[in-house]
């Protein structure tokens, strides 16, 4: 059943693709809010979370949605800059890099 449901998130993304903003970002943080909020538990691949950030990064494909994403990104970690660093780790922790590090200092437009 898991497989199924995570097949047709998978699909959702990538039909969301053409048409990202920072609500479809946003949404996908959701799954990892117990995270980002407490620090714990650590997100780990395969987990809601990572499958998450997995389809994220299946949207960071572009270089234009790469870079919408990234600001996006910066605008999370600005609005919630207690949890910033739970925001800043969650690629790391489910074995993806989006293309860009994720620092309160990173320039998206590059």
């Amino acid at each position: 059943m898991t497989g199924v449901l995570l097949l047709l998130f998978l699909s959702w993304a990538v039909t969301v693709a053409a048409d990202v903003d920072c609500t479809t970002v946003t949404g996908f943080f959701t799954a990892c809010s117990t995270f980002i909020t407490h620090g714990t538990p650590d997100p780990l691949p395969g987990s809601p979370c990572c499958d998450s950030m997995m389809s994220l990064n299946m949207i960071a494909e572009s270089g234009n949605d790469r870079r919408f994403i990234c600001q996006c990104f910066m605008a999370l970690i600005t609005t919630y800059n207690p949890n910033a660093t739970a925001i800043a780790t969650l690629p790391g922790f489910c074995g993806l890099s989006l293309g860009f590090i994720l620092d309160p200092d990173t320039d998206c437009s590059s």
